[in-house]
């Protein structure tokens, strides 16, 4: 019986690794699959957004700017590793939320590009994000003041901006969002905020438009250096209310556009005299 016994085992674990074998050690997984075809007016807008942010010095050749795929929520776009004035259509790549890139083409990625699916998985409101190195808002990252709106075109940065503590997840690192750990960390930092700072690095801006998040991506910058000459004149600063930023927010949805379409204008005008 025994020995039958035996003979049944054999057979049976024979069965279990034709149904399913195992794979080999470092094997490789499938690549993403597309999320399919973008609009090219979109992918323009994106190219124009690395151009834009870097003529307004919110970016420079640092920095990156994605987009949510607009037909498939869990794929996001973001141009090659290459400086951001750079950037071209054919240099944009496609991405699944755990920042895989889906036909990579031999082009190299950003190290940091997990801070945008991280952010893409927990905000499905988000539609576009920006990951600046403003020397404006680095000094409110690195000290106990608190960036807060002076003026209406940064009311967005209401209720508050909280700043990440990349040693919190992390320790001690190489200050570079470059894993999955620390993007979801950064995500949860920003929570249902517009702006996060990064401890002496930068900071995240995301929104529900390219045209948004680059107008507030700006702002967030032009605020923080007037918040710092206020500051440096003496006596208190008078910051907006919860309520007066709440009231402004509207009237911000309303007239980004105009922002946008200037800077756009210029953009291009740029591009095509070259």
């Amino acid at each position: 019986m025994k020995s039958g016994q035996s003979v049944m085992r054999i057979a049976m674990l024979a069965s279990l690794l034709i149904v399913a074998p195992l794979q080999p050690a470092g094997a490789q997984t499938a690549a993403p699959v597309s999320g399919g075809p973008v609009d090219p007016a979109l992918m323009q807008d994106l190219v124009i957004a690395n151009r834009v942010l870097t003529d307004l010095n919110v970016i420079d050749g640092f920095g990156h700017v994605s987009m949510r795929h607009p037909t498939d929520p869990n794929r996001y776009l973001m141009g090659r590793s290459v400086a951001p004035a750079l950037v071209v259509a054919d240099d944009i790549m496609e991405y699944d939320l755990d920042s895989n890139p889906v036909d990579a083409k031999g082009r190299a990625s950003f190290l940091e590009r997990f801070i945008h699916g991280e952010i893409y998985k927990a905000r499905p409101d988000i539609k576009a994000i920006v990951h600046t190195h403003s020397p404006g808002v680095i000094p409110f990252s690195v000290s106990s003041v608190p960036l807060r709106p002076v003026f209406h075109l940064g009311a967005f940065l209401s209720p508050e901006v909280p700043v990440f503590e990349i040693r919190d997840p992390g320790g001690m690192t190489n200050m570079l969002v470059s894993n999955a750990q620390l993007g979801k960390a950064l995500a949860a930092t920003l929570g249902d905020r517009n702006v996060a700072l990064m401890r002496g690095h930068g900071s995240v801006v995301v929104a529900a438009t390219i045209p948004m998040v680059v107008f507030r991506a700006h702002y967030s910058n032009v605020n923080a250096q007037l918040q710092m000459q206020a500051m440096s004149l003496g006596g208190p600063v008078t910051f907006m209310a919860p309520e007066e930023s709440q009231k402004t927010l509207g009237v911000i949805d309303q007239i980004h556009g105009r922002a946008w379409d200037l800077w756009k204008r210029a953009a291009l005008e740029k591009m095509t005299s070259k």
